[in-house]
């Protein structure tokens, strides 16, 4: 005999016959304990569409240097009715807005110093925080190549 053959439980002639006969148990179904109800969660993008998202990082310019503020998806989104196109851009973890702000006329998108697939601009009014602030940002993608063409 070999070691694993000793340590096996040997079954008598009637445990075997019970464990033959063991009816397949019906199918279980516990209720939960709590019950929640849905909650519809508004996002204020309901009556946009996204004309344009990537991966990307963002930061922003304060005390005379740059300060990152976060990575994360950066959608391009245009009302239904209006028209008019915000970029929006939340953090990728925990899905905190890091830039909400409106594309305008006036904005002037600048290359970066120094890297091909980094971008300067300027916002008026940034609405990523609670009070809307004037804000210097740069936005930086993963490649050259996936840069959007201004």
């Amino acid at each position: 005999m070999s070691a694993t053959e000793d340590t096996k439980p040997t079954l008598s002639q009637e445990e075997q016959a019970d464990e033959d006969q063991v009816e397949a148990s019906p199918d279980i179904h516990f209720e939960p304990i709590i019950k929640l109800e849905e909650v519809e969660v508004k996002t204020n993008e309901e009556d946009e569409e996204v004309t344009f998202k990537m991966r990307a990082k963002l930061f922003r310019y304060t005390s005379g240097e740059w300060k990152e503020r976060g990575t994360g998806d950066v959608r391009f989104l245009q009302h239904k009715d209006t028209k008019k196109i915000r970029l929006v851009m939340r953090r990728e973890q925990t899905h905190k807005v890091c830039a909400n702000h409106y594309i305008t006329s006036d904005m002037e998108l600048k290359p970066n110093v120094g890297s091909e697939r980094s971008w300067v601009y300027f916002v008026k009014a940034d609405y990523s925080e609670e009070e809307p602030t004037p804000e210097t940002l740069a936005i930086r993608f993963a490649s050259a190549e996936s840069n959007f063409q201004y």
